[in-house]
């Protein structure tokens, strides 16, 4: 069966909730587009976070980014919903979500996005 994109972030327990440890993780191929355009934009999106009590399983967060890739969003929206839906997802101590944009019309654009508990 095929591979389909998904709103849908699963977790797993945290192996070592009673230590603070940092996840990092970062996925260059991210796709979104334009909703001015409609033309894509490409961005490479940067996860660092202390988790507490569940950790984010990643094939999920890989096809989670994957279902953005034929929506409209603003640069500063995207980064804001991911972070919002991991915050929602895993309750973690900290969390740090940065969209970094390629380069659209000769401007770059980096959005960075910080939760704490």
């Amino acid at each position: 069966m095929p591979t389909k994109p998904s709103k849908n972030l699963e977790t797993f327990p945290n192996p070592n909730p009673d230590r603070d440890y940092e996840i990092t993780f970062e996925a260059p191929e991210f796709t979104c587009l334009c909703p001015m355009t409609g033309q894509p934009d490409f961005a490479t999106i940067r996860i660092r976070y202390v988790p507490d009590q569940k950790c984010v399983e990643l094939k999920s967060f890989k096809l989670y980014l994957w279902s953005y890739r034929d929506e409209g969003a603003f640069h500063e929206a995207v980064t804001n919903r991911i972070a919002d839906d991991l915050v929602r997802a895993l309750d973690p101590r900290f969390i740090s979500v940065e969209g970094d944009f390629y380069v659209r019309g000769g401007i770059k654009t980096k959005v960075k996005v910080e939760h704490r508990k």
